[in-house]
């Protein structure tokens, strides 16, 4: 265990992020898991702007890399285009 007081102060507030970050991470995969199960091409596109717009925010705030993001962001799009 820690012995210093910042230390204790550290390990507190990274498992205080580690809980924000897990929870914005697992809402964004099950949001594109949503609309990869979608089978109807307007349902798609009406998903796509927010779960665009989601995975840009984790992106911006490193809770993601965001090369990660511009990926699924391009798997969205070719999935939504490869829908009839």
């Amino acid at each position: 265990m820690a012995n210093h007081k910042s230390c204790i102060k550290r390990i507190r507030q990274n498992a205080k992020r580690n809980l924000h970050n897990r929870y914005y991470a697992k809402t964004m995969r099950n949001a594109l898991r949503k609309l990869r199960s979608t089978k109807d091409k307007a349902e798609a596109q009406a998903q796509f702007p927010k779960v665009q717009q989601m995975l840009d925010k984790l992106a911006k705030q490193n809770i993601i890399h965001w090369k990660k993001a511009a990926n699924l962001k391009s798997g969205a799009a070719k999935y939504i285009a490869k829908l009839g």
